[in-house]
């Protein structure tokens, strides 16, 4: 176990062990949560919504349709993308324990 100091304006240094863990850097972000007897510290990603939809848009205006039968409804599609997206982030997950 690491011993954590609280500094000036409320600032911690995470042990080069535990940042190595969590694969964390400077500049990322880590989400707080309080929880029974502690804090949970937990590494997440933030990006800017309008540029990541402009990046979806620019990605999703290079789809063409060259599968067998029917071209899907734009709902069916909507559907598998955000279906893709939970797996990419529950695997994600999975392999950062």
């Amino acid at each position: 176990m690491s011993l954590v100091k609280v500094r000036r304006a409320a600032q911690i240094t995470l042990p080069t062990d535990i940042r190595k863990a969590l694969r964390v850097k400077d500049g990322d972000y880590l989400e707080a949560e309080l929880v029974e007897n502690g804090v949970l510290l937990r590494p997440v990603t933030v990006v800017d919504r309008a540029e990541a939809w402009d990046r979806l848009e620019r990605v999703l205006g290079k789809v063409r349709y060259v599968g067998p039968g029917p071209e899907p409804a734009e709902d069916e599609v909507m559907d598998l993308a955000v279906r893709t997206l939970e797996e990419t982030r529950r695997d994600r997950r999975e392999d950062r324990s």
